[in-house]
Order: structure tokens, then C-alpha cells, then sequence
């Protein structure tokens, strides 16, 4: 950890975030000695972007917000103990974010709240003149994506959707290979959120990943809120850790745009079932029926003529995956299984071991910096997205993940409900850029990187 503290220490004069400079010929402003930074939403995930701002000598954390005191207390024994002054406290009510958006201090935000808020907090934010951190999903509904880039067309301040599956390692590795066509034409791609996370949604109230049968006022953490989702709700809620980064590489908004989609669900009986098992068959919870199908399979048509396979699949016991495929007319590369096959350079007919392949094209960030991104959180994911955001502010630039990714990638929920309600009807997506993806030229995720 003090290592990787000297280093973020030593790296605030070099502007070498992914995206850091997303157009070449666009006007830097000036450089800020340190970003004042503040913290809407504290919980467990609000604490973890708090602990990589606190590593950084380029960020000062003056203001959080939380309506949960214990959560108030354990950010400002965070700050403390890296040697900062106690920032302000807001959580008087479910609006006193507002008044944190005030400050004249505070150049930046951070939202890490329940998914209903982050819209409308996003909308208030931008509209201060604070540069937005944008945790997923950021939109729920159709209105709510228009919402994000209209706000942010209208005051022209910068929003970005901390997606950090696109800095995954072997994610940043094949981007980097088919930034260099090893794939060669793509054609098609497979991804998804494939998460056991009834033990989140449903537990005791007393551990966030404990056994039980509770939510809502008798859950703590994300079963307070996110299981209302599961019950009310039949489409994929949860799209940007699959899809996020298959749209970087498909230049989505940049050159590329998402067409449609179709949507179908399976039956609902995992949460029914993991009621009946932790909490009994005469447990209150057992009788409700929960409307999100326990599968969600989207399939998505992009302007240039690739699908997408979209899976949500939470509430069934299953080992972890995002389930990646990238396929193109010259090879193709699998996560489940760690595979790759490329035409005329593995055996043919058989999978060659990818780990060669992804160790060759390590993404040159990782590669330089990886060591000191140990610790970050998810593999060292949210070191690199804690640090695209912190540099976009510096430079006052576009971020690589913006208000048009964050509109695309979330419309996906709105829409796959829309389709599942009417028998797998194709949805058209909005183009949230009004043609401009056209002409935005694809960020070169190699050079823009220094």
C-alpha cells in the first residue's frame, strides 16, 4: 500500500489517465494544483473510490454526503487517518446533497448512491458546474438518459460513467488487440453481469454479503434498496459491466451506434427458491413473486453490422462471469476458459490458452503501471478509472467514458423491459448523439493513454 501511495504521489504532473486527452486538438485548460473533490453517497462502494482519492497528492476531499451517520464516521476516520482535514457533512435529508453542489470549493463529485438518485444527482450536479463521477447505471429510464445529455449539452460540463470493467487487464489487452486486428473484421460479441447475488440482495440485515431472507428496511447495504429492482422489475437492470467495454471496442457513439435490441426472460424462481432455503417456507418473503426473470437475453444490432449478446443472469447459484467474446472474421477470444483461436497462427480447429496472447498485448498502461494498481480494488480496476476521472478534471476535457456511454449503455434497461413486455418486439435505441457519431472520431485508447 505505501508504495503504491508514493507512486500516485509522484504521478499527479503527468496526465497519463486513459483518455486523458480524448481529442488531440482540443484546448487544455490550466492545470489544477489540487482537485477539490466531494463524495455523494459513502457506502461500501463510496468508501472505496474515497480510499483511492485519498492515496492521490493531487486530490483534497472536502465535502462528503450520506444520510447513514456510521457511514459519515467511517469516511471521516478514512480521511483522518491519510491526513486530511474533516471534510463537511451533508445528510441532513434526501436533498441536502444540493447544498453540498453549493460549495464554491468543490470542483468535482463523486455519486455512489442507489440507482434512482443517480440521474436526477448527476442532472444537479453538472448543472452546479461540477465535473460529474457517475457511478453504473447511471439511468433507469429512456427520459432519464435524454436527461444526462441534455444537461450536459446545455451547461457543457463533463459527466463520466465509472465503468471500470473497461479497465480490466484482459479486457485492456484485447482491446489492444483488436485496436491491431488480430481479430480482424469484428462480427460479433458476447457479455453480460453473470453474478450469484441473491446473498446481496437478500440477507440478515446485519452483514452486506451475510445469509437471510430480508431486505428493504430489514437489509443493510445494497438489500435496502436493490431488491425492490428484482421484485418489480423484469428486464437487464444492470447492463454497463458487459457491455461497456464491448462498446469501446466497437467505437459505440464513435463511429458506431447501437441500432436495436430484443429482449427475452426466463422463468422467476431463484429468489423464491433461496427464500424457501435460508429463511424457511413460512417466511413473509416466500409468498411474493418476483417479476425479473432469472435470465435475461439481450441481443443488440449496431449500425456497422455486429450483434451483441447481453446476459443478465443474478438470481441463480452460478460462479462469477462477464462471460466476453469478441469475434471476428480472422479469430475469436473467450473469457470462460481463458481461450483464443486466430486463424493461421493457432492449430487449426483447436483453442489455444489465451494467457500468451494477453500477456503479448498487455495494454501499455498496465504494463507500465499495473504494479502500483495492486490494492485499488477489482483487480486494480478502480485505480485506472479513480485516475481517468481525476485527470479529465485537471484538464478539463471530455472524459473517455461520457454522458453519450453513459446514455447508450444504460438504455439497455429501459428497453430490454420494453421488449420482454411485448413478446420480444425489437426496440429501437435513441441516438443520443443527434448524428454526431458519425464524425466523433473513435478514441485511440493506445496514444490517447499518455
Amino acid at each position: 500500500m505505501s508504495s503504491r501511495r508514493n507512486f500516485i504521489k509522484n504521478l499527479s504532473a503527468t496526465a497519463m489517465g486513459l483518455g486523458a486527452v480524448p481529442y488531440a486538438g482540443l484546448a487544455k485548460g490550466m492545470k489544477a494544483e489540487k482537485v477539490k473533490l466531494a463524495f455523494i453517497g459513502v457506502g461500501l462502494r463510496g468508501t472505496n473510490h474515497l480510499r483511492n482519492a485519498l492515496l492521490r497528492d493531487d486530490v483534497e476531499v472536502v465535502a462528503i454526503c450520506d444520510l447513514d451517520p456510521k457511514r459519515i464516521e467511517i469516511a471521516q476516520q478514512m480521511i483522518q487517518k491519510e491526513g486530511g482535514a474533516k471534510a463537511k457533512v451533508f445528510g441532513k435529508n434526501e436533498h441536502d446533497y444540493r447544498n453540498l453542489l453549493e460549495l464554491p470549493e468543490v470542483e468535482a463529485v463523486i455519486i455512489a448512491t442507489p440507482w434512482l438518485w443517480h440521474t436526477r444527482m448527476a442532472k444537479d450536479a453538472m448543472r452546479a458546474g461540477k465535473y460529474t463521477g457517475l457511478e453504473v447505471s447511471a439511468a433507469n429510464t429512456l427520459e432519464e438518459c435524454w436527461d444526462l445529455v441534455n444537461t450536459h449539452e446545455a451547461t457543457g460540463t463533463h459527466m463520466m460513467i465509472l465503468e471500470n470493467v473497461n479497465y480490466r487487464r484482459d479486457v485492456m489487452a484485447v482491446l489492444n488487440m483488436v485496436r491491431q486486428n488480430v481479430f480482424g473484421e469484428l462480427v460479433h460479441f458476447r457479455c453480460g453481469y453473470q453474478h450469484d447475488l441473491r446473498g446481496v440482495v437478500l440477507n440478515d440485515g446485519k452483514d452486506p454479503y451475510g445469509i437471510g431472507a430480508e431486505f428493504g428496511d430489514k437489509g443493510i447495504s445494497e438489500s435496502v434498496w436493490r431488491t425492490k429492482h428484482v421484485l418489480y422489475r423484469n428486464g437487464d437492470t444492470y447492463p454497463t459491466h458487459g457491455v461497456g467495454p464491448i462498446a469501446a471496442m466497437c467505437d459505440i457513439n464513435r463511429g458506431n451506434r447501437f441500432l436495436s435490441l430484443t429482449s427475452a426472460a426466463s422463468k422467476a424462481v431463484g429468489m423464491h427458491n433461496y427464500i424457501v432455503k435460508v429463511g424457511g417456507e413460512d417466511h413473509p418473503n416466500a409468498k411474493l413473486k418476483f417479476k425479473q426473470g432469472d435470465v435475461i437475453t439481450t441481443t443488440i444490432e449496431t449500425a456497422n453490422g455486429e450483434t451483441i449478446i447481453v446476459t443478465h443472469d443474478c438470481n441463480l447459484p452460478r460462479p462469477y462471469s462477464l462471460g466476453f467474446r469478441v469475434q471476428g472474421s480472422n479469430g475469436l477470444w473467450e473469457v470462460d476458459g481463458n481461450r483464443i483461436y486466430v486463424d493461421g497462427q493457432s492449430k487449426p480447429h483447436h483453442w489455444d490458452d489465451a494467457s500468451e496472447w494477453l500477456k503479448k498485448y498487455d495494454h501499455p498502461l498496465w504494463k507500465k503501471f499495473g504494479e502500483h494498481a495492486e490494492g485499488a480494488g477489482h483487480g486494480g480496476m478502480d485505480f485506472f478509472v479513480m485516475n481517468a476521472f481525476i485527470n479529465s478534471v485537471k484538464e478539463k476535457v471530455a472524459p473517455p467514458l461520457d454522458a453519450y456511454d453513459a446514455a447508450a449503455w444504460s438504455a439497455i434497461t429501459p428497453l430490454s423491459e420494453r421488449s420482454i413486455e411485448n413478446n420480444g418486439e425489437p426496440q429501437e435505441f435513441p441516438d443520443f448523439t443527434r448524428g454526431t457519431w458519425m464524425n466523433r472520431r473513435p478514441y485511440n485508447w493506445i496514444k490517447d493513454t499518455y
